[in-house]
């Protein structure tokens, strides 16, 4: 694994050191260094879970911003079959920083929608870090609405530090059509699970969202704004980040509490990056098994009950 967080740097430091052994020993036919290797496997190994038994609410916003860790296009090339994507809002541009289409989760066809940051440079531009425009939320309400037509439940894969802020954006509605595109949500009559598996940002995560179901990654966070801005605006100083996130509540736990999260979703020790497959289908489990029941109940009983939740929304665990 090559990158690692800054409260990991130990970890770093003793996993490479395992690695220079190994790597000698490669060169070095007559070297047996396997017995120390291991030594510092099993010290990386008890400081990686040391490291994550009790992460601060900071220290989880870092790992659901992991760079390595698994994004939408990832999660629908190894969970979805036959995926057809669709593009364009059909007024004025396809935004990259949201994908969707029609696809197969096992044998249920269902529309999938999520935000994508991409995983270089070069794609994480053409991405926009996954914050999309206001033609991306407007494709988002293009394909929930023909799901609805159809009767195809939808999924959501959301992982975005917020709605694009630009100048172009405010000036084509962004706040408009993100307010349309969580009235879609709430007036869908089809089963709708969102999971949270990386970032969910502000009102950028609630267009699409707002779900039956809202899953979240063990380690993955959910605020109305992220730390940093919550810092610069309460306290003019951005580097109070770390109180910010104890008092946003943003993590799966806390929110699992408030009962703005329905379900979480464990992630292998070290966080998802470091089982990227096992990780995956952890949540295509999960997301079978709400597709499952909620696909027992009738479209106006899925409708209600999601309006309702939303209604309800911060009354528990206060």
């Amino acid at each position: 694994m090559s990158n690692y967080l800054e409260f990991e740097k130990p970890l770093a430091d003793i996993e490479g050191k395992a690695e220079e052994l190994r790597a000698l020993a490669r060169a070095n036919e007559e070297m047996d260094v396997e017995e120390e290797a291991a030594a510092l496997d099993k010290k990386a190994a008890d400081m990686l879970a040391e490291l994550y038994k009790s992460l601060t609410p900071w220290r989880k916003c870092q790992v659901a911003r992991h760079p390595d860790r698994p994004h939408c296009k990832d999660y629908i090339e190894a969970l979805f079959t036959e995926f057809t994507p669709l593009a364009g809002d059909r007024n004025f541009a396809d935004d990259h920083a949201i994908m969707g289409g029609l696809a197969r989760l096992g044998d249920t066809p269902v529309m999938v929608i999520g935000h994508e940051k991409g995983h270089d440079t070069k794609s994480r531009i053409e991405r926009n870090f996954g914050m999309a425009r206001p033609e991306g939320y407007r494709k988002a309400i293009r394909l929930m609405d023909l799901a609805d037509r159809f009767g195809l439940p939808i999924i959501t894969l959301v992982d975005t530090p917020g709605a694009y802020p630009g100048k172009g954006a405010e000036e084509r509605g962004q706040s408009e059509a993100i307010a349309r595109s969580t009235e879609k949500c709430l007036n869908v009559k089809v089963p709708l699970v969102s999971v949270i598996i990386g970032e969910g940002g502000s009102g950028g995560a609630v267009g699409i969202a707002t779900g039956n179901k809202v899953l979240m990654l063990e380690h993955s966070i959910y605020s109305v704004i992220s730390p940093e801005g919550c810092a610069s605006i309460l306290w003019k100083d951005a580097e109070k980040m770390r109180e910010a996130a104890e008092a946003l509540r943003l993590t799966a736990q806390d929110l699992h509490k408030l009962g703005v999260c329905d379900e979480i979703i464990a992630e292998p020790l070290g966080g998802a990056h470091r089982d990227r497959a096992g990780t995956i289908e952890r949540v295509g489990k999960a997301l079978q098994e709400q597709l499952r029941v909620l696909g027992k109940k009738s479209p106006e009983e899925l409708r209600k009950e999601r309006r309702q939740k939303y209604l309800d929304m911060g009354k528990k665990g206060l």
